[in-house]
Parts: C-alpha cells; sequence; structure tokens
C-alpha cells in the first residue's frame, strides 16, 4: 500500500545573514514531518495465500493434513487435540457425503486455513439442531435453494484477532467465496453455546445474531444459531 506522506512546505523568501554574525550562514532548520499512517499489516494478506477447492476424492487424499490444521487451530492440550481432531473428521466425512458439498482450503507452501459446507434444499435432513431456529424467511430461502450451512471455519488464532473487519481477512475470504461458488443469499452456522471465542470471532467476520435474537432471548439449547448475509 502506497502512503501518502506530507510534502515539506517551501519558502520563497531569501536568506539575509544579520549585521556583526558569523560569517557562516545557519541552515534553514529543516521541518518536521509528520510521521504518515503505518502500512497495514494483516494476518491473511491476499499475497500468499491462495484459496482453492478440493474435490471430494482429494478431501479424502488430505484428511491427515485437514486434521492436523484442526488441531492446531482448536486449542487446547495434546490429549484434547486426538480427541477432537477425530471427533472433527467424522464430522466432515459425513458432510462430505452431502449434495453439493464443498471444501476450500488456503495455503502458501503448506495449509493455512479451510472452510466448508454445503446448500441446503426446504426439506431435512440437514436440519438437524436447527430445529425451532430458523424464520420462516431462511426457509423459504432453502426451498429456493439459495441458504448454505458453513459447518466449519478453521484459521489461525492471529486471524481471529488480527483485522477481522477487513476483506483480505483469510476468514471472510472463505465464507464469501463459499458462499459466491453456491449463489447463495443467506449461510447459517451452529456454535455451541459455551463456545464463546468462536461466537466472538463470527461476529468479528459479520455473522450476527438472528433478528430479535439475543444472548438473553434466544432458545435454549445446546446451540447458538448465527447467520451471514452475502
Amino acid at each position: 500500500m502506497t502512503v501518502n506522506a506530507p510534502a515539506a512546505p517551501t519558502t520563497t523568501e531569501p536568506f539575509r545573514r544579520p549585521v556583526g554574525s558569523d560569517p557562516t550562514p545557519t541552515p534553514t532548520p529543516t521541518p518536521t514531518r509528520k510521521p504518515g499512517p503505518r502500512p497495514e499489516r494483516g494476518s491473511s494478506p491476499r499475497e500468499g495465500q491462495r484459496v482453492r477447492p478440493l474435490t471430494r476424492r482429494q478431501v479424502e487424499d488430505h484428511l491427515q493434513e485437514l486434521g492436523d490444521l484442526y488441531a492446531e487451530t482448536s486449542g487446547g492440550g495434546p490429549w484434547a487435540w486426538n480427541q477432537a481432531r477425530s471427533a472433527f473428521l467424522r464430522r466432515l466425512a459425513a458432510d462430505a457425503r452431502r449434495p453439493g458439498f464443498e471444501l476450500l482450503i488456503a495455503e502458501t507452501t503448506a495449509l493455512t486455513g479451510c472452510a466448508y459446507g454445503f446448500p441446503v434444499g426446504g426439506d431435512g435432513p440437514w436440519w438437524e439442531g436447527f430445529d425451532g431456529y430458523l424464520p420462516g424467511r431462511l426457509l423459504r430461502l432453502a426451498a429456493s435453494g439459495r441458504l448454505f450451512v458453513i459447518s466449519g471455519i478453521h484459521v489461525p488464532s492471529r486471524v481471529r484477532k488480527q483485522n477481522q473487519d477487513r476483506a483480505w481477512n483469510l476468514a471472510r475470504r472463505l465464507q464469501k467465496r463459499l458462499l459466491t461458488d453456491h449463489d447463495a443469499a443467506v449461510a447459517v452456522t451452529l456454535v455451541k453455546r459455551s463456545d464463546h471465542k468462536t461466537v466472538e470471532a463470527l461476529r468479528s467476520w459479520g455473522w450476527r445474531y438472528m433478528e430479535g435474537d439475543t444472548p438473553r432471548t434466544a432458545p435454549l439449547g445446546p446451540f447458538r444459531v448465527l447467520v451471514l448475509d452475502a
């Protein structure tokens, strides 16, 4: 990014040496420039972060790497990693069998992030967990094929903490690409009610509670539903 610093002021008044002064002229002090804004340092600049989809066969071939990525980005100790990693791979395998499933990866010389989900129709079984949460407007979108479930977004912790509102933030790029690829108007996701960090991260990437939904008025249950407009 180019930083525009203010130009040094100039003057047309000639220099005059006062009578009786030192014959060596005193140099005109150089005006102090105000520092310009520092270039933004982002957690996920566009260069070096290639985003691409994997086919179902490629997902199978990359399960080990995807499991490692999940373990590295989910936090917790080695015991938690092993347990959570296995559960993640089971859920991923189940989602991968759904019609329209898509998984995007971000990579440099190694895997740096992923996001995945599937479009939904007007009937089940996609709704497991969503029962009683979705208003009629979203159900109508599902019937028209323009509702998309994002099952997971897995990125390094710095992406959760830095430049969350920038369009080039890696999480924002991944979720937008999923919606664009499927011409979806709205995405929905389920988050454990106790997982405050994930809710906070999603909200920083543009996700919101449903209309009229607040932490106090949300339906009782183990999950929260968040929505994202395309």
